[in-house]
Formats: structure tokens, sequence, C-alpha cells
């Protein structure tokens, strides 16, 4: 049973003058008017009619789509009041807002905290100078220090947003994102890979050469480590790769390959083929592999569809590379979530 709901309201480009080169607002946020209070309270109303609220624990109001700490602060101070009137009604538990790091000061933050405000997501995507740089995010490396720093202090929920094969991007700087993440210790974080959007500086570098996308095969591998690396410190992941509704569609707007509705489980699956794999060297080299060739790969029932795979493709690489073994995959319960174990 779903514990936790999300309503979420989309504030378009007009927080957030910047231009970075992946980003077209109008279609992430599948909207170009300006969203007005009538306009909060009518889509927490709509949410709220739909939400079986007797066995939901957590209603989070997210306000999303552009920087909304980048909008002026009467704007900002009108749209909390009523999220606000919500959670002192206890109809809602949590505000929430994603913004820049460049858009957080004292001033900023001592007014969320007026309207007891929860979360703050910040669309860091990079922490390599040279990838801030040719992406056109208007900030440095210094100032999302600087904004992680006061939004704990402050006392807030901090969350970090991080992007792989941005332009000047590596394997090697995309890890070093994922380590400097985990000296700051946020309590989430979402991996998303760089999608080319039509009708964006990075579309036009695509077209002439300038930029190539990762194959999908690229961003599964580097997202994998990224996200062992993250999930081991014990950050919550709360998301990896777009859906497509953040895209409006994934026919004709978007290039490229990195797109896929299922990335979080290519991410995942490699990790449990990875792990799987390696528990099979460590028998065989110890010489327990059974004569009959039986083996079980067990995990938790949450974690089943990630170790077949999407599409079953683990299944199918196991049987294609290891046709001696008679491999059973099944589950168990007493199995954390994301662990996978191999019994002979």
């Amino acid at each position: 049973m779903k514990k936790h709901a999300i309503i979420p309201i989309f504030i378009p480009h007009k927080g957030c003058p910047n231009d970075c080169v992946f980003c077209n607002q109008k279609v992430i946020t599948a909207r170009t008017a300006n969203v007005t209070e009538n306009d909060v309270r009518r889509t927490i109303e709509q949410y709220l009619s739909t939400l079986d609220l007797r066995n939901l624990e957590t209603i989070e109001l997210a306000f999303y789509g552009g920087s909304f700490t980048g909008i002026p602060i009467e704007e900002q101070s009108a749209f909390l009041a009523i999220a606000k009137e919500y959670k002192d009604l206890s109809i809602i538990q949590k505000i929430h807002m994603s913004t820049r790091p460049d858009y957080i000061d004292e001033a900023i933050l001592e007014n969320l905290l007026r309207y007891d405000a929860d979360v703050i997501e910040l669309g860091v995507q990079s922490f390599h100078p040279q990838v801030l740089k040719a992406s056109n995010r208007g900030h440095t490396q210094e100032d999302i220090y600087r904004a992680c720093n006061l939004i704990k202090d402050f006392g807030f929920e901090l969350g970090i947003q991080l992007m792989i094969g941005l332009p000047e991007d590596t394997p090697e700087r995309c890890v070093y994102s994922a380590m400097e993440t985990v000296k700051i210790a946020p309590s989430i974080a979402r991996l998303y890979p760089t999608i080319v959007i039509n009708d964006t500086e990075l579309e036009r570098m695509y077209r002439c050469g300038e930029y190539t996308p990762l194959t999908t095969d690229e961003a599964v591998s580097i997202t994998k480590e990224m996200y062992r690396i993250i999930d081991n410190a014990g950050i919550n992941i709360i998301r990896v790769g777009l859906k497509s509704t953040d895209l409006v569609n994934e026919n004709g707007m978007i290039q490229g390959h990195t797109y896929h509705p299922a990335f979080r489980q290519l991410v995942q699956g490699e990790i449990a083929k990875e792990d799987l794999e390696n528990s099979l060297s460590q028998l065989a080299k110890a010489g327990r592999l059974p004569a009959d060739g039986k083996i079980i790969f067990a995990c938790s029932p949450l974690s089943f569809s990630n170790m077949v795979g999407n599409k079953a493709v683990n299944k199918k690489y196991f049987a294609n590379k290891y046709p001696s073994l008679k491999i059973r995959f099944t589950t168990d319960s007493s199995i954390a979530e994301g662990r996978y174990n191999v019994l002979v």
C-alpha cells in the first residue's frame, strides 16, 4: 500500500532567467501560463479528491518546474501561505520545493521558515567546474557548497539533483559529483541522464556535432556507479531517470538515446546482475559450485523485478553465459531490499 503521495505544483520558467544548455522549461513543465494562487489551491483540491487519505502517512506539496526561490518573494509567500494552510490543518505533512544553488541566501531561507517549509532540492547537476561552465549553469562550484551548508544550517531537509552526461562530462567527473554529494550528506538525491530536448542549445550542439549524447548502455553504466556510491552512504535516491510526463511525451520531443521509460530498473538491474555474478565467481573460486549445477538466486520480493532485469534481461544473460548452471530465481522476505543472494 502506498504510504506517501506528492501533490505537484508546476511553476514554469518564470523563476529561472538562466538558460542552461539542456533546458526548455516550457517543454519540461508542459505549460506556459503563469500560475496563480487560485491555480495552486485548485490543484491541491483536485489531488486531494483522488487520494485515499486514510491510508497515507505523508502527503507532500511540492513546487516543481522552475526555480521556486527565484520568483519574487511576494509570490513565494503567497504560494507558501496556501501550502501552510493545509499543513496547519494536518491535511499535508510536508512542503517541498526545487531551486538553484545561486537562489539560496539567508533572507530566502528565513522566509521559508516562516511558512514552515520542509524540503529544499537543489538542481546541482554537477560539481565539476568545467561541466558547470560548459552547461551554462550560471553558478560556481562554491555556490553549491554555500547553498547546501546554508540549507542544512537552517534545519531544512536537503536534496541534491545530479545529471549524467552533460557537455564536458566524463565518467570520472560523474563519480566525482557522486562522491561530493556523499560528503555533503543530503537526505535525498535524484539522478538524471542528460536528455537532448528540442528547442534547446544542447539540441543545436547535438545537430552540429558539438555534443554527443550517451548511449543508453553508457548512461546506465555511469549511473550505476553513482547509484552505488550514494546508496551505500545511506542517502535515499528518490528518482533515477525522467518519467515520460516530465518530457510531455517521448515521441518528437527528444533526440539521442538516453531516455528510457524504465531507466531506474535498468540501473538497479545492472547492479543486481553484477552482485549475483560476483557471488557466483567467489563460489567458483572456492570450489563450492554444486556438481548438479543447481543454483538459487534469491532477493526480497521488492527487488525481484530488478534481479530478473528489465524484460528478463538478467535471466537471459545468466542462461547464455552459464549454460551448465540450472538457476532458479526466487524471493525471500527475510532478505533486505536491494540485496541479492546466491544459494547452493
